[in-house]
């Protein structure tokens, strides 16, 4: 098939576009390079089923396609609080968009939507048909909301134009090819534990996070595309194992043998305080589970980080 992946030359896109590209299909890449970066898909010039284009969603765009994965939008807090009007226009034009170019060529379309959406989560683990707890006016809102007015368009093409869509709710995932400065919990202690620096938890370090690894969420997405029993979603996609910061923190010094201390700052507004996914759904509709243990994810994630960093003091040399 001819699959297009928005935001392909990011973090999740890329490890999607190189699945893609193994199974045999042709894959159209297209990014904006506002987070995503060249380097991550580099390797997959190569694939002569493979075709880059440079375009940003919040513009319509025509092209022939069999599938969309839309996964164009910044994800971590540095990035979308950044420029906050044009993360919610990247979800809610660039979802029009692309459910306008699904609705012409009758592509089916899987909005990568998030964990965030259940914004700080009163309900613990979080199901697919709890509402949420998000502050529609917080600094966080811009990308939490975007999601969920995602979400709606999604459900309301389907309702009235007959789309055929498929949304995902993707808790924290990790691997390599994670952006240095992304500001996220396992990029910013990966980093600053491989540079000795003091690693940085917010809070008590008593807040929990689940951690998927990048080609469990990669088997994830592909099995709800590719799923034919009418299941639309949305759907939890992440590690129902639950660790707090802290106990993160400490796994990591422990992985790279750092000699880092923790410090602890203030928390972040809005930041949530528990996230772990239910996957039930996922389980029974899907026959999908992560399989990547934490230990064995962290060890791949910190080689990676570790050759990014020899990179880097080359280039200074």
């Amino acid at each position: 098939m001819r699959v297009l992946v928005t935001g392909g030359a990011g973090f999740i896109g890329s490890h999607l576009s190189e699945r893609l590209l193994k199974d045999g299909h042709e894959v159209i890449c297209l990014d904006n390079f506002f987070t995503g970066c060249k380097n991550n898909i580099d390797h997959l010039m190569d694939y002569h089923q493979f075709e880059l284009i440079r375009h940003d969603i919040i513009e319509p765009i025509l092209l022939e396609v069999d599938r969309i994965y839309n996964l164009a939008c910044p994800a971590s807090p540095v990035h979308y609080q950044f420029n906050p009007v044009k993360t919610i226009k990247t979800s809610v034009m660039g979802t029009i968009n692309m459910l306008g170019l699904a609705k012409r060529v009758k592509a089916r379309i899987l909005q990568a939507s998030t964990s965030e959406v259940y914004g700080d989560p009163l309900v613990h683990p979080q199901t697919e048909d709890y509402w949420g707890n998000v502050n529609p006016i917080g600094i966080r809102s811009c990308y939490d909301e975007g999601k969920r007015v995602a979400e709606t368009l999604m459900m309301d093409y389907h309702r009235q134009n007959g789309v055929d869509i498929r949304i995902v709710r993707i808790f924290n995932t990790y691997g390599p090819r994670m952006a240095e400065n992304d500001g996220r919990v396992v990029s910013n202690f990966v980093i600053q534990a491989l540079r000795n620096e003091e690693i940085t938890v917010y809070g008590d370090g008593s807040q929990t996070r689940s951690f998927c690894f990048v080609s469990d969420l990669v088997e994830g997405l592909v099995s709800m595309m590719e799923n034919e029993l009418d299941f639309v979603g949305p759907v939890n996609l992440g590690n129902p194992v639950e660790n707090t910061i802290l106990e993160f923190a400490e796994k990591i010094v422990s992985i790279t043998g750092s000699k880092s201390k923790i410090v602890f700052k203030t928390l972040p507004k809005d930041d949530p305080k528990q996230r772990k996914p239910d996957i039930t759904l996922a389980k029974s509709k899907l026959d999908w589970s992560p399989s990547i243990d934490l230990v064995a994810g962290l060890r791949s994630t910190v080689a990676y980080f570790e050759t990014q960093l020899s990179k880097g003091a080359r280039r200074r040399d």
